[in-house]
């Protein structure tokens, strides 16, 4: 009887202690810029925040205390070479750096501690950080290159640089601008999980570059290979909305720095100029509107390895930027964020296979399968079938007015090398699908493995969840989620096939919706500055951001192009941020300006009206 009842107590005691440890008050969460430990930041203010967990009834923060410092160990111990607050009696959870000077490229440390109503200390778990990227234009070393082909060529521009390294390397970061997008290679592997980067922004106005930690992936003896594609930069697919007519248009171009810090303090950039070879490939087309076709019998293989020979390949040629405006991309990146399989195949015939999700996503889809040289595939992407079982694009492909039939809408091209099991994801490249249907000009064998769909979008976290003991009210806040994931590729858009705009009016409707359920404010800072990137002199804003030019005289009245004020006063509300705001307000009053001038009577029939 004794020994049962010092079992129990035993037993007691440990629940009373793992609930006394679950009890204890932590602060989590830190992030500089809205991120979680980023780099390549330009801004020289960062906003600090954080978030507490505390379970005592009436918790509450009553002070803080700050330092931020280029030493992690001082750092931890509160004495930052760079900042300490001292203790600070506010109960913000949101503090903007106001430090010594935060000079480009180095690697900042910072801890926060708060007090409770009690005056109790509670410590972050860790040291949170962020580290600087240009911040000036000046800073940059690389020249802008390009090849020497002209806007309509098809085939995608293969760059490559070779380079050796003879100290012992401490860190490096590559720094790269790019007027369209890119898919960067270190030694052959490829840097980082982003998509479709950079995101899309007014490149005549605004370039963004990225900021990828390459230290892992360097030896002695060194490549880099940079692979561009059109993306919104050179549009050439030919639709109502002109961005083949795009003030900005040109051959995608890039600039790029590598800065390798030593373990014995010194520095050494590897920049982009004339020596970076360049040449084709097996991307022989790609298309951020339709689609991207690959031949595989044309790929050169190890062309981003060192030793390759590229005595054949061209000198690239310099070109000047599309805007002296280059600024870091500093939001939650593009990413393929999910894997769907099939759940369903019907084979037509030996070469015809219709593949279904079961559910609609945006992304790409990934094909696995062996087959002769030379045979051709036509992966065709839609959201519905006809009653006939058979792919029905009619739904999409509206506003397409394509030229010739070399660019078929939501189609892939692919063209098997022979050389076993082969794998063709596209990559600079979305769309909007839930049926795939594979032609080939010749015979090959597929099963319902053979074909994945990916649901790439803006890899924000999730902030909240909707459950209820309703099945239909669970399903319904998940299609709402996916149908808002699917519009957000580094700016809310209204569809991801038929248009892929960023309509003013689809977003700010949408704000709440995405807001109570993730983490958006990077994307959506983003896409208020592309905002003040396109707004006119008298304050009239286009009913779609970015834009090549459309869209300022029709569809933007205040019931769309209210974006401007509301997305930011959401933002507020929601974060308790002021910065989108601030950064806003003239932009805002410009815009109120005009309303005014051109409604005397304050009632206007400027815009769509009830669309």
């Amino acid at each position: 009887m004794k020994s049962n009842i010092l079992i129990s107590l035993f037993f007691l005691a440990i629940l009373f202690n793992l609930n006394a440890q679950n009890n204890n008050p932590i602060i989590y969460d830190l992030k500089s810029e809205h991120l979680v430990n980023p780099i390549g930041l330009d801004n020289i203010t960062p906003r600090l925040t954080w978030k507490i967990r505390n379970s005592k009834r009436g918790a509450l923060q009553k002070s803080y205390k700050i330092s931020v410092g280029t030493d992690s160990v001082n750092v931890a111990s509160g004495k930052g070479s760079h900042w300490n607050t001292g203790k600070i009696d506010k109960d913000d959870q949101l503090v903007i750096y106001n430090g010594g000077k935060l000079e480009a490229f180095q690697k900042y440390y910072w801890s926060v501690t708060v007090f409770d109503s009690e005056n109790k200390e509670i410590r972050a778990n860790s040291i949170a950080s962020f580290e600087m990227g240009m911040i000036d234009i000046k800073n940059w070393k690389g020249s802008w290159i390009s090849d020497s082909k002209d806007i309509d060529k098809k085939e995608s521009p293969y760059f490559r640089k070779e380079f050796n390294i003879q100290k012992k390397i401490k860190r490096a970061r590559i720094y790269i601008a790019t007027a369209g997008l890119f898919e960067l290679s270190v030694n052959g592997k490829r840097v980082g999980n982003h998509q479709l980067d950079p995101t899309f922004t007014r490149f005549d106005r605004r370039i963004l570059y990225v900021t990828h930690n390459v230290t892992n992936l360097l030896k002695q003896n060194n490549a880099i290979g940079v692979l561009l594609g059109n993306g919104w930069f050179n549009h050439q697919s030919t639709a109502v909305w002109y961005f083949h007519e795009s003030p900005w248009r040109a051959r995608p171009m890039f600039c790029l720095d590598l800065r390798v810090t030593y373990e014995d303090g010194s520095e050494e950039t590897f920049s982009s100029n004339t020596d970076w070879k360049n040449s084709s490939g097996s991307v022989v087309l790609n298309s951020i509107y339709t689609a991207e076709h690959q031949n595989a019998q044309l790929e050169q293989k190890g062309w981003n390895n060192y030793g390759f020979d590229d005595n054949n390949w061209n000198n690239s040629i310099p070109t000047s930027a599309p805007s002296k405006n280059i600024v870091s991309q500093v939001l939650h990146p593009i990413r393929q964020v999910e894997e769907i399989q099939a759940i369903k195949m019907r084979r037509v015939n030996s070469q015809k296979y219709i593949f279904d999700l079961g559910r609609n996503i945006a992304g790409v889809s990934r094909i696995k399968l062996t087959g002769e040289p030379g045979t051709e595939l036509r992966v065709t992407h839609s959201e519905l079938i006809d009653i006939k079982g058979e792919i029905d694009l009619s739904n999409i492909i509206v506003h397409y007015r394509p030229i010739d039939d070399y660019d078929p809408f939501q189609t892939d091209i692919y063209t098997l090398n022979g050389e076993g099991v082969e794998i063709f994801t596209p990559k600079f490249n979305y769309k909007g699908f839930q049926f795939v249907e594979v032609l080939s000009n010749k015979p090959i064998e597929l099963n319902q493995e053979s074909l994945t769909g990916i649901f790439m979008h803006s890899d924000v976290p999730s902030a909240g969840k909707v459950y209820s003991s309703n099945p239909m009210i669970n399903k319904l806040w998940s299609a709402t989620n996916n149908a808002y994931l699917s519009n957000l590729y580094g700016y809310p858009t209204d569809c991801p096939q038929r248009e892929k705009n960023g309509w003013t009016g689809d977003a700010h409707i949408a704000i709440e919706t995405g807001l109570y359920n993730f983490d958006g404010i990077t994307v959506y800072e983003k896409w208020l500055a592309d905002h003040r990137d396109e707004q006119q002199p008298n304050g009239v804003l286009p009913a779609i951001i970015p834009t090549s030019g459309w869209g300022y005289h029709w569809a933007n009245g205040p019931d769309w192009t209210s974006s401007i004020a509301i997305i930011p006063w959401n933002i507020y509300l929601f974060y308790g941020d002021k910065k989108l705001l601030e950064d806003t307000y003239e932009n805002i009053k410009s815009y109120v300006d005009h309303i005014t001038d051109i409604s005397p009577k304050y009632i206007t029939d400027w815009g769509l009206g009830d669309w």
